[in-house]
């Protein structure tokens, strides 16, 4: 109302320097609890704040919410309330990013034992999975910023959208009415207005708002359901407190407490995106009132998932507590079978038959394989190949050829040039705004 009523009377509507100045003076000085009666009476929320403000500013009541409708009040502050909440998200999700990238670098070479489809399948590093999650949410942070800077403002546009209201008060004046509406979007903050909207701003905005947020919950499902499946393994944990208990029934579990909270806070995210999906479906012509109560629900409960979920993941983040010995102990078992193809190249090498060789290394696969799956016992087969006088060209190769570090490819590499050119990059607008280390014992 504030807004408006200056530029208005800076485009000469007849408002005196003493309303302004009443209106200015009382912005902060909201009585709620009238608010609340004057609500309960008239059943209209936005009337009601219009007889509050008044009330504060009997000089200037004569003028407030002029040619304005509802939706001038409640779109326009839902579109800087949504602004400033991806300005609050902005910097959380950004502080993740920059743990996950300290965590990512300090273990860009520890080889560890890669999955696909939850099977054991070639070496990869700690921090190279890192880079994995890393990467999902340098996505969001972008698609975040595209979202925040997207937004636009609804501005001055009247009842269904025509600025009717606003050319009969400036009697048929369209370039002051395009001015009014310009000078107001700029004193909110924005740089444009959509240039057409019906009674409210279009609720497809909504979505984008609201599926960019659905995308950061399913990041951060996927981060937090592979550390769930790490302290399963007993890889990597996220935090435990001294004194935290895991179970009730049984003293010994350490649960992903945490994690899990985060994956079932993110499906409630995933899920809010189907209010405004619904909701800009069914918006009949210029609009109709059956948005009102879920919007009020489901974008602000979107952003507050979003930032709990973003807490606590920078307090897993800051925490987490690697095992080597048993990546390690989990790699020797596994590596016997993945270096085969080595070996089989090392014996070529030294003047042995591929096919032979081939043959060989099967029998005695499948007989180590029977002692890991049948007997219980660990893979065996290097010891088997150490004691089959076949491979005794090979012998004193046979350590260089399980070494761990050789068969991670360019995961280290790879690490080093995604965190220069790609993730910290991201993080400089955000290096004054990063938030402390997070203590909460969540």
């Amino acid at each position: 109302w504030f807004y408006l009523l200056c530029s208005a009377r800076s485009l000469g509507l007849s408002i005196t320097d003493e309303q302004i100045q009443e209106m200015e003076a009382n912005l902060d000085n909201i009585d709620f609890k009238m608010a609340a009666e004057e609500e309960k009476r008239l059943r209209h929320d936005v009337m009601a704040h219009v007889h509050t403000f008044a009330h504060c500013c009997p000089k200037a009541a004569a003028i407030i919410h002029l040619g304005a409708t509802s939706c001038y009040v409640g779109d326009n502050t839902d579109l800087i309330v949504l602004r400033d909440g991806f300005n609050l998200l902005l910097p959380k999700l950004a502080t993740v990013i920059s743990r996950l990238t300290d965590f990512a670098e300090q273990y860009a070479d520890l080889p560890t034992l890669g999955f696909t489809h939850y099977q054991p399948a070639q070496l990869t590093t700690v921090g190279k999975r890192c880079c994995l999650w890393i990467q999902d949410l340098c996505m969001d942070l972008r698609n975040l910023e595209r979202a925040r800077d997207d937004l636009r403002f609804r501005g001055v546009k009247g009842t269904t959208g025509t600025q009717a209201s606003f050319l009969q008060l400036f009697e048929g004046d369209h370039d002051k009415v395009e001015e009014l509406d310009r000078l107001v979007t700029m004193k909110a903050g924005f740089k444009r207005a959509y240039l057409v909207t019906g009674q409210t701003y279009s609720r497809k905005v909504d979505v984008e708002v609201l599926s960019v947020l659905a995308g950061l919950g399913a990041s951060i499902h996927k981060i937090c359901t592979d550390i769930r499946l790490l302290a399963n393994l007993k890889e990597i944990e996220e935090p435990f407190e001294k004194e935290q208990i895991g179970s009730s029934a049984m003293p010994y579990k350490r649960n992903p407490m945490r994690s899990e909270r985060c994956c079932s806070l993110a499906r409630h995210l995933m899920t809010l995106v189907l209010n405004p999906l619904q909701t800009a479906s069914v918006q009949w012509f210029e609009r109709t009132l059956d948005d009102s109560a879920n919007r009020r629900i489901s974008l602000a409960e979107s952003f507050l998932t979003a930032d709990i979920i973003l807490s606590t993941l920078q307090n897993i983040s800051e925490g987490f507590v690697v095992y080597p010995k048993v990546i390690e102990r989990r790699i020797r078992q596994e590596l016997p079978f993945m270096a085969t193809e080595n070996i089989i190249m090392a014996m070529v090498k030294a003047g042995g038959n591929r096919q032979d060789c081939h043959e060989k290394i099967r029998i005695l696969s499948q007989q180590a394989a029977a002692v890991v799956k049948q007997e219980g016992g660990d893979n065996d087969l290097i010891a088997r190949i150490r004691a089959d006088p076949y491979f005794s060209p090979i012998q004193g190769q046979l350590e260089s050829l399980l070494e761990p570090s050789s068969f991670t490819g360019r995961a280290s590499q790879q690490v080093a040039r995604f965190l220069k050119e790609e993730a910290r990059p991201m993080l400089t607008p955000y290096q004054s705004k990063m938030g402390v280390k997070m203590e909460l014992a969540l």
